[in-house]
């Protein structure tokens, strides 16, 4: 396999993709203090809107304001980018209800293991977490697993 059957659409864009995560996590870590996750994102969200004790818990309430900052943040970059490179958007070949599914399954997992792929991947095994380190390795694994029997199946 070389690098072209690997990457079809260039490596460039993925290098500075992660590079520019990379920056952002550890700005800002270095800035607040704070591991710049995702996952409870939407929990601090339904803190709002929700008057039920979990949601009301100070790690919630707390931290909404500076979450919902953070996650515009990812969709104005998102925005912008598109803006400067002229791109459209992401266009997939997937059902709505596969997505759907597929958010699910990935919202109800992040949830489980305390954290989602990239919050594990990219902070907490940047600060050496051992439970971040089981939990890539874990989902590195369930995804090969994954690929290689939907493969075996026929699927792709």
């Amino acid at each position: 396999m070389t690098l072209t059957t690997l990457f079809p659409l260039g490596w460039a864009h993925y290098l500075a993709g992660g590079l520019l995560i990379g920056a952002g996590v550890g700005f800002l870590f270095i800035t607040t203090g704070r591991i710049g996750g995702m996952s409870s994102f939407y929990t601090a969200c339904w803190s709002w809107i929700s008057k039920a004790p979990y949601f009301q818990q100070a790690r919630f309430t707390g931290t909404r304001g500076w979450r919902l900052a953070y996650a515009a943040g990812l969709i104005l970059g998102a925005a912008l980018l598109v803006g400067l490179t002229g791109q459209g958007a992401f266009v997939t070949q997937v059902t709505w209800w596969q997505l759907l599914l597929g958010g699910f399954v990935a919202g109800f997992g992040a949830r489980l293991s305390n954290g989602c792929t990239s919050g594990h991947g990219i902070c907490g095994m940047a600060s050496m977490q051992l439970p971040s380190i089981l939990a890539v390795l874990i989902f590195l694994a369930t995804g090969m697993l994954t690929a290689h029997l939907v493969r075996a199946v026929g699927g792709v």
